[in-house]
């Protein structure tokens, strides 16, 4: 194949590889892989009208332009990606699984080792020295991945921060690639839908694990339910963090305000101090799995304490946001069981006055976790507004039917979500909390098969820009 690659490569000056006809540019290669409800060889003649110059297919003959008939396009895109983005391989990959914490884990290990050493892929796109790319998917498909390790590389970075969801391994986003490093945030019941039970999804989440270089290190969460069933994916290195006292890094203690978090390890029977920007327990975690990562990459911690003052808070996640009110709004990204928990354990902790919150479920996700996402929305807030969140093709009143704990009055229903974010507002008084969840910072909500452009920020900028012209 190489030689093939070689001769037509050269020939076509193949720039990039595409799986979708309608993202093809001028010299781009056309890979036809197949998936469950589209086949990409019905839509050749538009990525040749697009500029396709090179085509990889599994079948049918005489095409317009170069190609190359092979087996399994999908696993053949491995090869040309590895051919056409050498460089990848340089790159040090730092892999981050778990349901939650995922994006604020890799975002934090991206920003302490700074951004002249340290890409990022994941949730919140793709970020490199100067590259800033978006990403369909929290794991990226192969090739998009390899183009831009290897964009990576030219920048002159030695990491790659990247975030492993359960679907990427499950659909062989990440088969090709070995890490240096793997992290377990927690591991609790999520996407189910994909994965039809807990044990196929916890089975991708420990292919993570598999993935590690002979010289690599696993970092797990020692307090995780889930811990062993980790550590027996593990045959490198294994540190550990966590309150448990057989931890590596451990968790003696943490103070938190609205502003920042004092936290107390133990390390090497030493105790280590470190002022964080984050907030929540839940970030304590995320931010000692930072920790370890670095620690396994030989950086001391005096160096480390220094580093911290480098992150910053992921933008939609745990992130309060100044419209000069006297009360607080903050928006998260918070769409599970223990996502919901999480944040609204932390607002419980710093509240003054009520907590007002607003959340929906995503449609066409598993329904077994609404009940506990509704039970932990209803008793960890004063009221609850239940309202939409991505429904696709359910209806949104089922959706609210199945959250609502009925067993407590402290809810309403408002199906259209500008409207149930407006009334949140208008009900706010002094020192309450207002926390929307589910949304974060995207930009569109999901509704049948579509993408329509929606966004809880504008909602709030025009709710605002209307209140001071008033």
């Amino acid at each position: 194949m190489k030689n093939l690659f070689d001769l037509y490569f050269v020939d076509t000056a193949v720039q990039d590889i595409k799986t979708n006809s309608k993202e093809v540019g001028q010299n781009d290669l056309f890979a036809c892989t197949k998936g469950i409800n589209v086949d990409r060889h019905n839509y050749i003649d538009e990525a040749i009208d697009n500029g396709a110059k090179f085509l990889v297919v599994s079948k049918g003959k005489g095409y317009k332009v170069p190609y190359v008939k092979v087996k399994n396009v999908a696993k053949e895109i491995i090869n040309i990606s590895k051919y056409l983005y050498n460089n990848a391989k340089n790159i040090n990959l730092i892999a981050v699984t778990g349901t939650d914490g995922k994006t604020t884990t890799a975002s934090i290990i991206k920003d302490m080792l700074g951004q002249d050493l340290c890409g990022y892929i994941g949730t919140n796109g793709i970020t490199g020295k100067y590259i800033k790319a978006n990403s369909n998917n929290t794991t990226p498909s192969i090739e998009v991945i390899y183009k831009y390790l290897n964009k990576f590389y030219e920048e002159g970075l030695k990491y790659a921060s990247i975030e492993a969801s359960s679907e990427g391994m499950l659909y062989n986003r990440m088969e090709s690639l070995s890490f240096k490093i793997a992290i377990l945030t927690n591991f609790t019941e999520d996407h189910l839908n994909v994965h039809k039970n807990l044990n196929n999804y916890l089975k991708c989440k420990r292919k993570v694990f598999s993935k590690l270089d002979k010289d690599g290190t696993a970092i797990l969460n020692r307090d995780d339910p889930f811990y062993f069933k980790f550590r027996k994916s593990c045959k490198a290195k294994v540190i550990t963090y966590g309150k448990n006292k057989k931890s590596t890094l451990q968790i003696l203690n943490y103070e938190e305000n609205y502003r920042m978090t004092k936290i107390t390890y133990l390390y090497n029977k030493k105790k280590y101090y470190i002022e964080s920007p984050l907030l929540g327990e839940f970030n304590v975690y995320n931010l000692s799995a930072a920790i370890c990562a670095l620690i396994s990459l030989g950086y001391k911690f005096q160096d480390i304490r220094k580093k911290v003052l480098n992150i910053k808070n992921p933008m939609g996640r745990c992130e309060f946001l100044d419209y000069k009110t006297n009360y607080k709004i903050l928006i998260d990204y918070a769409h599970t069981e223990n996502g919901i928990r999480n944040i609204l354990t932390y607002l419980q902790s710093i509240k003054k006055n009520k907590i007002i919150t607003v959340v929906g479920s995503a449609g066409g996700r598993e329904k077994e976790k609404r009940k506990g996402m509704g039970k932990y929305a209803q008793s960890l807030s004063d009221i609850v507004i239940y309202t939409m969140d991505d429904p696709r093709y359910e209806n949104v009143l089922d959706i609210i039917n199945d959250l609502k704990d009925t067993s407590k009055q402290n809810y309403l229903i408002e199906p259209n979500r500008s409207i149930a974010i407006k009334k949140a507002l208008d009900m706010a008084k002094e020192d309450d909390i207002i926390a929307i969840l589910g949304k974060g910072r995207d930009n569109y909500m999901a509704i049948n098969d579509q993408k329509i452009f929606y966004s809880d920020i504008l909602v709030l900028d025009d709710y605002f820009k209307k209140i001071n012209k008033k």
